[in-house]
C-alpha cells in the first residue's frame, strides 16, 4: 500500500474511500492542476498562465500542499533567474482516467458556448486526450494548432502520440506527423461546441484520423445524446 498523506487541516473525517480521495483532490484548483501538468513539467509561471483566476498566494499554496500529498515532484535547478518545475506523481497521473469521465459528465450535463467572462483556453481539451481518446493500432502523431494562441509568436502548438496503448501529449510541433489541424480559438470552440463544427479547421494529411480524434475530445455521442433528450423534453412540454 502507497504511504498514506497526512490528514489535511480541514478533512471531511470520514473513514470512506471517496471521503480520503476528496481530501487530496476536493480543493478548488487541484483537480484542474492535475490536467494542466498532464502533458508534462511546468514552471510555476507556466502554470499561472494556464490557470487564469488563480492568485499567486493561492497557487503557491496548493503546489505546496500537492507536493506534501506526494501528488507533484518539485524540481530546482541552478540557474538565474530560479528555475522550479513541478510534475506530477504515479498517484496523481492514475487521476487523469477520473478528469476524463468527469469530463464525459461536463460535457452531458453542463456543456454549452463559452459564457460571457469564461476563459477560453482550448490546451485545456486537449490535455484530457489521454482519457477522451481511443489508442489506435499503429503509432501516428497528430498536430495541433491554436493560430492566436497565448504562446510567443502568437500560436500554440500541440502534438497527441496515438499508439496502441495509450496517447500521450506534449506542448510542441512534431518532426513528421501523422495528420495536422490547425485554425483560430474561435474555430476550435465550434469544433468543441455543442454541434460538434469541424468546418472552420484547416486540416492537412490523414483527415479521417483528425476528425476521429476530436470528435472524440468533443465527446460527439454524448452531445448527441443530450441534444436528442433537450429535443425530447421540448416536444412533451409543447404537448402538455
Amino acid at each position: 500500500m502507497p504511504q498514506v498523506p497526512p490528514p489535511k487541516r480541514h478533512p471531511y473525517a470520514q473513514w470512506s474511500p471517496d471521503a480520503r480521495a476528496l481530501d487530496l483532490v476536493g480543493d478548488k484548483w487541484t483537480l484542474l492542476i492535475v490536467r494542466d501538468l498532464a502533458s508534462g513539467p511546468r514552471r510555476f509561471v507556466e502554470l499561472q498562465r494556464v490557470l487564469p483566476g488563480i492568485s499567486t498566494e493561492q497557487l503557491r499554496s496548493r503546489l505546496n500542499r500537492m507536493v506534501a500529498d506526494g501528488m507533484l515532484t518539485r524540481q530546482r535547478y541552478r540557474e538565474v533567474p530560479p528555475r522550479v518545475d513541478y510534475e506530477l506523481t504515479p498517484r496523481a497521473k492514475d487521476l487523469l482516467p477520473v478528469l476524463a469521465e468527469l469530463s464525459r459528465w461536463g460535457y452531458e450535463w453542463a456543456w454549452s458556448p463559452p459564457r460571457n467572462g469564461e476563459a477560453v483556453d482550448i490546451g485545456a481539451i486537449f490535455r484530457l486526450a489521454g482519457g477522451l481518446a481511443t489508442p489506435s493500432n499503429k503509432r501516428q502523431s497528430v498536430e495541433l494548432t491554436v493560430t492566436d494562441g497565448d504562446r510567443e509568436g502568437g500560436a500554440t502548438v500541440f502534438t497527441l502520440a496515438l499508439g496502441p496503448r495509450e496517447i500521450s501529449i506534449v506542448e510542441d510541433s512534431a518532426e513528421d506527423p501523422t495528420a495536422k489541424a490547425k485554425g483560430a480559438t474561435s474555430a476550435w470552440v465550434k469544433a468543441f461546441g455543442p454541434n460538434v463544427d469541424l468546418s472552420a479547421l484547416q486540416i492537412d494529411g490523414d483527415r479521417a484520423i483528425v476528425e476521429k480524434l476530436i470528435t472524440e475530445l468533443a465527446q460527439e455521442k454524448i452531445q448527441a445524446k443530450v441534444a436528442e433528450r433537450d429535443q425530447a423534453a421540448g416536444e412533451d412540454q409543447r404537448a402538455a
